[in-house]
């Protein structure tokens, strides 16, 4: 069985509790197949990044049939929220919600889409319908608004971020799709020499003193990163890693760049 989410958030968590651990965020008309059924849970399985987990069973409604066949048609041509919080209403009662940055619009036209059935309006300067084009302009347009976002493990919105979630986020404005992990994403695209090679936009890649990849940011230019240690912050890269000139040390080892 197929459902989707109908909330601005859902969470994603490692057990079906309440109290387990947030392992990522479903965002807003986002799918996902139900594995196992619980009477208050669902572990599902979300079709965007394959990240499974188990979700409150009333945060997320079935999809079937010409629906889902419908929506999934949809969701290829979707448009984009590109800006970290904005609000939509309701067509049907008037009622807000609020849409973070990187939620999916089926069927927008001009301020207005439409979910199941259901018409939405919002306003279109939050809206993309076309990916951006990946240039450091660009870049630094896109997620100007994200700085000082807190760090929240699993999290993937704007009042809490984890490293990779804020680049799958980001990086979904440039129609670029990412798995969920710095573990995972670093297996995406390919290698980058050094540095000095380097483009805004491609990945760059931290571990751990065992050598397991443990953060990811976004590359500026050959000096500088923007990622999500702490909170979303501008610092300075080097082929050794990412300086903090706070504490005046390094806080991250450099592993490898990619571009995606």
């Amino acid at each position: 069985m197929v459902a989707l989410s109908l909330h601005s958030v859902v969470p994603v968590r490692s057990e079906a509790r309440e109290g387990a651990e947030q392992n990522t965020q479903m965002l807003f008309g986002q799918l996902c197949e139900i594995l196992e059924e619980l009477p208050r849970w669902y572990r599902i399985r979300l079709e965007a990044d394959g990240q499974e987990g188990w979700v409150d069973a009333k945060m997320i409604a079935p999809i079937a049939g010409k629906d889902l066949t419908a929506y999934r048609k949809a969701l290829k041509t979707a448009a984009v929220v590109a800006f970290p919080m904005t609000y939509a209403m309701s067509e049907n009662n008037g009622q807000t919600i609020p849409l973070t940055a990187g939620t999916r619009l089926t069927n927008y036209q001009d301020g207005r889409f439409e979910v199941l059935g259901v018409g939405f309006r919002i306003d279109p300067s939050m809206v993309i319908t076309e990916p951006l084009e990946l240039t450091q302009d660009n870049l630094l347009k896109a997620v100007r608004f994200f700085i000082n976002t807190p760090y929240l493990w699993g999290g993937k919105n704007a009042l809490g971020m984890d490293c990779s979630g804020f680049t799958q986020v980001v990086m979904s404005l440039f129609g670029k799709s990412l798995l969920r992990n710095a573990s995972e994403q670093v297996t995406q695209g390919r290698t980058v020499a050094d540095l000095s090679k380097a483009k805004a936009g491609d990945l760059a890649f931290f571990d751990h003193e065992d050598g397991r990849i443990s953060h990811v940011g976004i590359v500026i230019d050959a000096e500088r990163i923007i990622h999500c240690s702490g909170r979303v912050k501008v610092e300075k890269l080097d082929a050794t890693g990412i300086f903090n000139a706070e504490t005046n040390a390094y806080s991250h080892h450099l592993v490898s760049i990619r571009r995606v």
